[in-house]
């Protein structure tokens, strides 16, 4: 890949939990992301990488370091394109819950909306982004 300076060419969006392992196991055996790596007692803190497969992408969940973990909003999403329904089906069987009424209509009537167990709400959409 060739370097462009001042582009972003990777990803890692971080998020602080109480709730480690039961995020995670949402995350990398519900959702079905896969776990990249790990780390204990670094400075006070645990932390897992799950990678976003397909757009260089990484979730970074951490605990520790004695900071409580932030409050949910039920419009802070996180949306993930699945690509067709069968898709979908297979993810919300894996979680096995009830998916919530999202705050938008909109993805009321596009996709399905899951809470994990902080209490953030994972989108999952049947199609494919179009990139414009």
């Amino acid at each position: 890949m060739l370097h462009r300076p001042g582009v972003v060419e990777q990803v890692r969006i971080a998020r602080h939990t109480e709730r480690l392992e039961e995020v995670v196991a949402f995350y990398r055996d519900g959702i079905g992301l896969s776990e990249v790596g790990r780390f204990h007692d670094h400075d006070g803190y645990d932390g897992v990488f799950l990678a976003l497969p397909g757009v260089g992408a990484h979730l970074e969940f951490t605990a520790g370091g004695g900071h409580a973990a932030p409050a949910p909003h039920p419009e802070s999403l996180l949306v993930l394109y699945l690509g067709d329904q069968a898709a979908v089906e297979a993810v919300a069987a894996r979680l096995g819950i009830d998916p919530v009424p999202p705050a938008n209509p909109y993805w009321a009537e596009h996709a399905l909306t899951f809470e994990d167990p902080d209490g953030f709400r994972v989108v999952l959409v049947p199609e494919q982004w179009a990139a414009g």
